[in-house]
């Protein structure tokens, strides 16, 4: 016994010599670190981090090979931890969340039935899956699977549905979609993304020229969900409350519910979001990316001026706004009357743009004679924004328009009633004249009215038919009294003994053949003299950009091209012959939309922020160009021309001041009003959420 105890001794002896020079030769040092950083992260094991779990992630953060932010779950918090236990400093970073691209559900008709595993990614193996449309959400919900955070549901119409407050941005769905319909973006990539001709859109949010995401927004509205809307339309509208009321709405031009009965009222549905939710709810927080160090400086003030100071902000860089005029907007402020835009709604969307922080503003100071490009750099900018708007006026080319007491531009004649004591004097008669086919002749007609004008005439070359104001705006004349004088060419001015305006000369014109628009060319009919009775006479026949400041013969300025006024810009990176110098709005091409204004700041802001990054500012080849003004360069197939199935229900009226009323005639109260909540959800329930082929076929 005692022999067997001893042998047993001598080999566990024997055992723990090999088992200790074992332990010698194979030891793998592990960094202790990695335990503790380990207990940082959230523990999930989901994978987000590129990784296979939370230890494997560990040790990459600890490596070096990831950054200590990695873990998609813990955010910001869990950053803050893994630097604690590293010595190093967390930094900043955006949030991730995803986003589903698709809403056509059960809408999208079938190619063929599938009886397979329910499951997206066996489903899409036949023949890419048995929906019509080739990019469209199979509806079996693999992504929602893959979520462990119960951040994703099929909704009732048979597509996913995102909680963003759970979606931790870890990136499983986007992973098990085999479309590609699930998207992990972070803020700042949603701001770069340009429409592309392989997106989902609707034929309403290609038109747009800021690229609104128009269904989205109107479901939110539907739902009641106006925060949600209102953030929505901010992701590429940062003036939703005055564009909302100035805007032409070239969207509803494209609304295929008019193949039913009349586009739904967009717009309208867009002003009703952002005044509720200003008038109703608290400060909606709108994300800000990390500072990147840089900064910008934006010369003009002006709508596309102020839409890219916005999205630069919320790319992370510091801006600087320099104005000549005294108060921000341009001609936004002093070009619209305030019976269209009143100043105070106005100023609402600016506060909120300044409200982000980050953004100076200096005020009366003009470039070329306050500073230039040299003092500009000098300070420590690092990318210059032109975007000083169109304010000098077109000639009508009638002799003696700048010596004739009582002719004035427009710009000038509608400055002066802007704001009190800006502008230069515009004494105005009792009968007043127009030359001009614009919104901005209705803007100048209309205020004449109510200046007390006792006869208020448009003169027009063409008929009224052609003239390429709203046509709303040429309803709105008819209503208060202007009268309307097609094929109409002034020749000359008669005056009195002091040079002042007492009427003027013209002739009736006739239609030719079409000149290079198309139209019919107005020759003048010879012999045809006639005097109109006038004491004002108002220039409305366009404007352009004065960009003699590049004239210099000095300096940096002089390597920026321009063309007919306009400085020569790349047109997807707005970035001129002078890396560093941009531009946007009517200062880059000719006078346009206010809403293309506004995407054109965001175009330009990109493109700033893609050269301050030192990335490439190129667009994709797959960059979708839409020409709103035409209707051309919609997606293939998406302007379908027939719908089935639709109930017949009237678009809801625009609400306004009663004609002939003297609050609407003798006063610059608002005319045309906001639509009731009631209203506003029986409009957007007429919305059939169109995207590339399906769309409901039960509003």
């Amino acid at each position: 016994m005692l022999e067997a105890l001893l042998l047993m001794l001598v080999l566990g002896s024997v055992c723990g010599v090999l088992l200790g020079i074992a332990s010698k030769v194979f030891y793998v040092w592990e960094d202790p670190r990695i335990a503790l950083v380990t207990d940082c992260l959230a523990g999930a094991n989901c994978g987000g981090c590129g990784y296979t779990g939370c230890g494997a992630c560990a040790a990459a953060i600890v490596a070096g090979e990831a950054g200590v932010g990695a873990c998609v779950v813990g955010g910001a918090a869990s950053a803050a931890k893994v630097a604690t236990v590293l010595g190093m400093e967390a930094g900043a970073a955006e949030a991730l969340t995803s986003e589903n691209t698709c809403t056509g559900g059960f809408r999208a008709p079938e190619k063929f039935s599938y009886m397979g595993v329910n499951d997206c990614r066996a489903a899409y193996l036949l023949y890419a899956g048995a929906k019509d449309c080739a990019v469209g959400c199979l509806g079996f919900g693999s992504c929602v699977k893959a979520c462990k955070f119960g951040a994703l549901k099929i909704g009732p119409e048979g597509f996913p549905v995102v909680d963003v407050e759970k979606c931790v941005g870890c990136g499983a769905c986007e992973k098990a979609c085999p479309k590609g319909i699930m998207q992990v973006r972070t803020p700042s990539q949603r701001i770069l993304h340009m429409n592309l001709v392989t997106d989902r859109l609707a034929p309403c949010r290609q038109t747009c020229p800021a690229e609104i995401n128009i269904p989205k927004y109107i479901n939110h509205i539907k739902n009641k969900e106006y925060d949600k809307a209102y953030l929505t339309i901010m992701e590429r509208n940062p003036m939703p409350l005055s564009i909302g009321r100035v805007c032409p709405h070239p969207c509803e031009t494209a609304c295929r519910r008019q193949l039913a009965d009349d586009p739904v009222s967009i717009n309208q549905l867009k002003r009703f979001c952002s005044d509720w939710v200003f008038d109703n709810a608290a400060p909606v927080k709108i994300p800000v990316a990390p500072d990147t160090g840089y900064k910008v400086a934006i010369v003009g003030g002006g709508p596309s001026g102020l839409s890219a100071a916005f999205f630069l902000r919320r790319l992370g860089h510091n801006v600087k706004i320099f104005e000549w005029m005294p108060r921000l907007a341009g001609m936004i402020r002093y070009g619209i009357p305030e019976y269209r835009l009143p100043k105070a709604i106005l100023d609402r969307d600016i506060n909120r743009i300044l409200g982000l922080g980050g953004i100076e503003v200096k005020t009366g100071v003009k470039f070329g004679e306050d500073f230039d490009l040299e003092s500009l750099v000098g300070g420590g900018f690092d990318a210059v924004l032109f975007s000083i708007g169109a304010w000098k006026h077109a000639s009508a080319r009638i002799p003696d328009e700048d010596k004739t007491k009582g002719v004035v531009p427009a710009t000038i004649f509608l400055r002066a009633q802007t704001e009190q004591g800006v502008g230069d004097p515009c004494p105005m008669g009792k009968r007043v004249g127009v030359i001009g086919g614009g919104n901005v002749a209705m803007d100048c007609l209309r205020s004449s009215v109510r200046r007390g004008a006792d006869e208020v005439y448009c003169l027009y070359r063409r008929e009224v038919k052609d003239m390429p104001a709203n046509k709303v705006e040429i309803e709105a004349c008819h209503h208060e009294g202007i009268k309307f004088m097609p094929l109409t060419t002034p020749t000359r001015f008669i005056t009195d003994d002091e040079g002042n305006l007492t009427g003027i000369e013209y002739l009736k014109n006739e239609l030719g053949e079409p000149d290079a628009s198309g139209r019919q060319k107005p020759v003048a009919i010879k012999g045809s003299e006639t005097v109109l009775p006038l004491d004002t006479f108002v220039l409305a026949i366009g404007q352009t950009t004065d960009s003699s400041f590049a004239d210099k013969e000095e300096g940096a300025v002089t390597r920026v091209e321009t063309f007919k006024g306009s400085l020569v810009v790349n047109p997807d990176t707005h970035q001129t012959a002078v890396p560093y110098v941009f531009s946007s709005g009517d200062s880059a091409g000719p006078p346009g939309l206010l809403v293309a204004a506004i995407g054109g700041g965001r175009r330009a802001a990109r493109g700033i922020h893609k050269y301050l990054m030192g990335e490439d500012m190129a667009l994709p080849s797959t960059r979708l160009r839409v020409d709103a003004r035409r209707m051309k360069g919609h997606i293939p197939g998406t302007m379908f021309d027939s719908i089935e199935g639709v109930e017949r229900k009237g678009r809801i009226g625009q609400p306004e001041l009663e004609a002939g009323s003297y609050e609407r005639q003798h006063t610059y109260a608002e005319v045309d009003l906001t639509i009731t909540e009631e209203e506003a959800l029986k409009e957007a329930n007429r919305c059939m959420r169109c995207c590339l082929t399906c769309y409901n076929r039960d509003v």
